[in-house]
């Protein structure tokens, strides 16, 4: 690995500050508007994901990297790393997918699985799903950045380098990689063969600002 790479990959791996949710989506929000790779650090894991080789740093856990903007699958993306961790924080599962990935890992505990919305087109956790979400993610969730010219580079080193069980693409040698395709899969698939939930007019989701 080249020295400037090992330099971002410290950086990212061993961070000096964690930021949470609150701090994300506050009006002081941190991030850069600028394309860069980020990491995800959590508190509470689901049970079946294997931490076997995985970075920990002040009893946090790091699982999962994500870049923004992927200028390979999407070319004319407009994103950036301050869009990309807002909406996983506060969008919903077909938007994000870490955030498919980790209501799935803990619809057990949360009763709240994967579903048809809308015009049935669009599938997420339902507005009280997607919520109880954001309070998990509130008190688990945390996460660093590393600004990068060409984020899709840094992102192949990573997921080759380091254990992070929550990644897919580019990820097949890791162990939990067939499972949680599998669960992924079998979700999706429950999910179209169930009706089209409908969301009752009284109910919302209460995003941050």
């Amino acid at each position: 690995m080249k020295t400037k790479s090992l330099t971002f990959l410290l950086a990212l791996t061993n961070p000096k500050v964690l930021y949470d949710r609150n701090e994300v989506l506050s009006k002081l929000c941190p991030i850069p508007s600028e394309s860069g790779v980020y990491a995800w650090y959590f508190r509470d894991i689901p049970n079946n994901v294997p931490l076997d080789k995985c970075i920990s740093k002040d009893s946090l856990t790091l699982l999962y990297v994500g870049i923004s903007p992927n200028k390979v699958s999407k070319p004319n993306s407009k994103q950036d790393i301050k869009k990309r961790i807002k909406m996983h924080y506060q969008g919903n599962a077909e938007g994000s997918t870490l955030r498919k990935t980790l209501g799935i890992l803990l619809s057990g505990k949360s009763q709240f699985p994967l579903r048809r919305v809308g015009s049935g087109n669009r599938k997420t956790f339902t507005h009280l799903g997607e919520q109880w979400l954001d309070n998990w993610m509130e008190r688990n969730a945390f996460v660093c950045w590393q600004t990068h010219p060409q984020p899709e580079k840094l992102e192949e080193e990573m997921i080759k380098t380091l254990s992070l069980p929550l990644n897919i693409k580019g990820n097949d040698d890791h162990i939990f990689a067939s499972e949680l395709n599998r669960l992924r899969k079998e979700a999706t698939r429950t999910a179209r063969e169930l009706p089209t939930f409908i969301e009752d007019k009284g109910q919302s989701r209460r995003k941050k600002s």
